[in-house]
């Protein structure tokens, strides 16, 4: 894959860190505006990148075949779309587009060019995770899930004095739902598929969510979704079933292990991880995708991304929260 990075944020910075772990990927190119331009020259010295653009067309010209897109959420959509129409494979990071028609679009686009499209979301390709969807079985009927990613924002402080940065501008896509539950919804989309009905209770200030328990209606089991930039609680999932429970300490988005404890037997550890960082797996896994041209696998996964984002679009319009 020969790769150049569309952003210079906080997740760029957390990928650079694994690149020498994966000699795969070439890191051709780094995009972004030119106040960013001292943090890009730091990541080219992390990364060994060759080029840095502050032009995106410039960019997108070069000797590239994948832009991994990793700007503020409301420039998702623009981006991937510029980027397929110039022939380019795209890694998007989540949340892939502020709703289901932008996703829709982009779809559309990366068939006609029969190019591959693929959104970031770790939890999806943890080695942990599919263990997790093969011990589910033992459970037994899943009657219950449970699911609370709450982390008090450093930028909520700011928001209630009237400072609005882009994590609770809903102009820019922020808000509890697409920061955090995004990551709990597929993990449970991931389990169980499309749910049958959704509804979200939403704590609204300033016409965002800053935070929300959504719950996600199956015909055996009823799922409980907490996301949450206003408070601080312990960060936890529980699957319950009929035969035993599995629970995850942390964040859906890391699953650094769990715990399974079946009726009348002694709790087990599980971690089956193969890598330390989360984004691992995940671009080892789009690199045999864009190599292999696997567009089995692309479609599959696009699926499983409408479906999130249907869930999305049925919560925010109940909560009359609109985005971009």
């Amino acid at each position: 894959m020969i790769l150049a990075i569309l952003g210079a944020g906080k997740i760029v910075n957390d990928f650079v860190t694994i690149i020498d772990d994966l000699p795969e990927i070439d890191v051709k190119a780094i995009f972004g505006q030119k106040k960013d331009l001292p943090v890009m020259e730091d990541l080219q010295k992390t990364a060994h990148i060759d080029e840095l653009y502050t032009n995106l067309d410039e960019c997108l010209a070069s000797d590239i075949d994948t832009a991994y897109i990793a700007l503020p959420n409301a420039l998702h959509f623009q981006f991937a779309k510029a980027a397929l129409e110039a022939g380019k494979n795209v890694i998007c990071e989540k949340p892939f587009t502020l709703n289901e028609q932008q996703l829709t679009e982009l779809i559309k686009l990366a068939e006609t060019k029969h190019l591959i499209l693929l959104e970031a979301i770790t939890n999806q390709y943890l080695a942990n995770y599919q263990q997790l969807k093969a011990d589910l079985s033992q459970l037994g009927h899943i009657k219950v899930i449970s699911c609370n990613y709450s982390q008090y924002s450093s930028r909520y402080d700011a928001f209630r004095k009237g400072t609005v940065l882009p994590a609770f501008n809903p102009k820019l896509g922020g808000g509890a739902l697409m920061d955090l539950n995004i990551y709990n919804i597929y993990f449970i989309v991931g389990l169980l598929g499309a749910p049958s009905n959704v509804h979200y209770l939403a704590n609204v200030e300033k016409h965002i969510d800053t935070s929300g328990i959504l719950t996600m209606n199956y015909p055996q089991t009823k799922v409980v979704s907490i996301g949450a930039k206003d408070v601080d609680a312990p960060v936890t999932t529980t699957i319950e079933g009929t035969e035993g429970s599995i629970v995850v300490s942390g964040p859906t988005n890391v699953l650094d292990h769990y715990t399974l404890k079946l009726r009348h037997q002694q709790p087990k550890i599980v971690d089956v991880k193969v890598h330390p960082h989360r984004m691992f797996q995940e671009f080892q896994q789009f690199t045999k995708v864009i190599e292999n041209h696997d567009f089995e696998f692309t479609a599959k996964h696009l699926k499983q991304d409408e479906i999130v984002m249907h869930v999305i679009d049925q919560a925010l319009a109940e909560s009359k929260i609109k985005l971009g």
